[in-house]
């Protein structure tokens, strides 16, 4: 059955292969446009145009083709992206979550033939709406891991990347280890803060203590500001 739907709405296609053995496979991109032809005609759809990428993989959307058909959606020039799968447009989680919040936005329609999805319809809505659900949910355990993850390298008192922070040294192995001098300015730093010193004055009295900022030089309200902010993260 025709979904009536679909019925004279400007659509833009796209297709992508990436390597050999995709063109090889049943996925060239002579193939997918012919696919998506015959769909647009069976449909009803009115296809502008078909937009390729060729030699470009889907791990991300930075790829001409698929930048040029969703501007052709921002601008309503078209008001349906046509596509044979999904992995044609991303194999990126996080790209899949920006495309689900691009489509609703956009009020635009996603098409893809081969999976049977069409969002002008109910079903078709609820199969991206769930593929969204999971790009969310992989994201967040992703942040959960990582945040685990450093929670245990704090407890071990190893390093978790970026610069080392201030009070501390590290060894060959990753570990930190407490600098006793830079734990005395800590101190000092955290005590006037608390007191609600101006940063530019605890800068003023480590100097005058002869206390000097990891990397030399003078005591500037920024340092200050970075090295109170890891303290407390590393309190909480």
């Amino acid at each position: 059955m025709v979904p009536q739907k679909l019925k004279n709405i400007p659509a833009v296609g796209y297709i992508r292969v990436s390597t050999e053995e995709q063109a090889n496979s049943g996925l060239s991109l002579s193939q997918q446009k012919s696919r998506i032809v015959a769909y647009a005609k069976a449909t009803g759809l009115h296809l502008l145009e078909v937009i390729e990428d060729t030699g470009k993989s889907a791990k991300n959307l930075n790829r001409p083709g698929i930048q040029k058909a969703l501007e052709m959606l921002r601008k309503k020039q078209a008001q349906a992206l046509v596509v044979l799968s999904l992995d044609r447009l991303t194999r990126s989680v996080k790209d899949l979550g920006f495309l689900v919040e691009f489509f609703e936005k956009s009020q635009a329609a996603l098409v893809a033939v081969q999976d049977s999805i069409n969002t002008l319809n109910a079903a078709g809505r609820l199969v991206l709406n769930v593929l969204g659900s999971i790009a969310q949910w992989e994201r967040e355990a992703i942040a959960e891991r990582t945040a685990a993850a450093l929670a245990v390298k704090t407890q071990r008192h190893e390093k978790t990347g970026g610069t080392v922070p201030f009070g501390f040294n590290v060894t060959p192995t990753g570990k930190l280890v407490t600098n006793e001098s830079e734990q005395d300015a800590l101190k000092i730093i955290l005590r006037l803060h608390k007191r609600g010193t101006a940063l530019r004055k605890i800068g003023e009295e480590l100097t005058r203590q002869g206390y000097s900022p990891k990397k030399g030089g003078k005591w500037h309200p920024q340092v200050i500001k970075q090295i109170i902010s890891g303290a407390k993260k590393r309190i909480r």
